[in-house]
């Protein structure tokens, strides 16, 4: 890959999230069921789990099971939580030796008892290993939507307001941050989405209000570490702003 030699290491991308779209439209150019394009989505996600960790990527955030696809076919969707349940336990092993610190993004209400205990497990087990300085920290946005991620914010946000224990002229953007699922981590600063659709699909919408957008036709089980090194040159060739002007930032 020729661009390689452009890819600069000291100005990665701390925050990498991920909208792993296109595995049924992947099987379905093969004639393949759609179970079979989820599960060579499965080998792409241990494939970029390993490159973002190897490339020192802080955080990969992958966006694995949306509030939204409990409306798919019951058949497909035990299928998913089947491919979730023996992708956690197949790379525990793999996580903790590697210094990964998984993390669930979503609520776990409504996800099969086996899948639930399983991902609880998995998160203590490579918290533990991990400490207070794992190599990636991998976040599963499962059962996930981000409208709800921000009602159940405000939730809290009134429920404390009620208890007298928070103040409203207090609540600002780090109080209504502290309360989302990602609390304590920096904002993606680059979201990539697989499969050419050119929409946020209800993933981390308050998050991603400055995060470089990359969308890519490459079906989700085609894309690999060289796929991801590419957005993160594209990444790096860019001007982040913040509201202020070229020159500013320049000048900065």
């Amino acid at each position: 890959m020729n661009d390689v030699a452009q890819f600069d290491p000291a100005r990665l991308p701390r925050h990498v999230a991920i909208i792993m779209d296109g595995n049924g439209r992947w099987a379905a150019r093969r004639r393949l069921p759609r179970l079979m394009g989820h599960q060579a989505g499965a080998k792409s996600v241990r494939r970029i789990v390993e490159a973002a960790r190897e490339l020192g990527i802080e955080i990969l955030t992958l966006y694995a099971f949306s509030t939204e696809n409990w409306r798919r076919p019951a058949l497909e969707v035990r299928g998913l939580m089947s491919l979730l349940n023996s992708y956690l336990r197949s790379e525990l092993a793999d996580m903790i030796e590697n210094n990964i610190s998984l993390r669930c993004v979503g609520g776990l209400e409504g996800m099969p008892d086996e899948v639930r205990n399983q991902l609880v497990a998995t998160i203590e087990a490579t918290g533990r290993a991990a400490g207070d300085r794992p190599a990636l920290t991998l976040n599963l946005a499962l059962n996930y939507g981000a409208r709800d991620e921000i009602v159940r914010a405000a939730r809290r946000l009134a429920a404390e307001c009620l208890a007298g224990d928070l103040q409203p002229e207090a609540i600002d953007e780090a109080a209504v941050a502290a309360r989302l699922y990602t609390s304590g981590q920096p904002d993606p600063d680059l979201l990539i989405r697989t499969g050419g659709e050119s929409r946020l699909s209800n993933f981390l919408l308050w998050q991603a209000a400055y995060a470089e957008i990359l969308i890519t036709e490459t079906m989700w089980p085609d894309f690999d570490r060289e796929a991801l090194i590419a957005a993160i040159i594209d990444f790096q060739s860019r001007e982040r702003r913040f509201g202020r002007t070229g020159e500013q930032v320049r000048e900065a």
